[in-house]
């Protein structure tokens, strides 16, 4: 079993940073992927950056390309995922996503992921 908490959600302007944190404990050996997808209202969840255990690769959706970075620290067991420039279609709650399957570049389809943490809110003023 692995569990997943995030944290570093909040509300901020146009323009501004944020950091998410997921902090990952358990089983935490099994993982092999972690990935971060986003749920605005009335809409269906997204992935937004994906991370692969080994060897490091990542994988972002376009909109997010240059603005966001996603990285592992490995000490701690923590993804993180660093948001610049953000604008107010960032806005939604936010969730960590881990996979103990092997894939050649981080997934980008939720199923692929079999633990989920509770999310954290992000909200962008404009």
């Amino acid at each position: 079993q692995v569990e997943l908490v995030e944290s570093g959600g909040g509300l901020v302007q146009a323009g501004d940073s944020l950091r998410l944190s997921c902090a990952a404990s358990g089983r935490t050996f099994t993982i092999r992927a972690t990935g971060w997808f986003r749920q605005a209202p009335g809409k269906e969840r997204e992935f937004v950056a994906g991370l692969n255990w080994n060897g490091g690769s990542t994988y972002y959706r376009d909109s997010v390309k240059g603005r966001f970075t996603i990285s592992r620290d490995n000490a701690k067991n923590t993804v993180d995922l660093q948001m610049n420039s953000l604008n107010p279609e960032d806005t939604a709650s936010y969730y960590c996503a881990a996979s103990t399957s092997l894939y050649p570049s981080p997934p980008a389809r939720s199923y692929a992921y079999n633990y989920w943490g509770q999310g954290t809110q992000v909200t962008v003023s404009s």
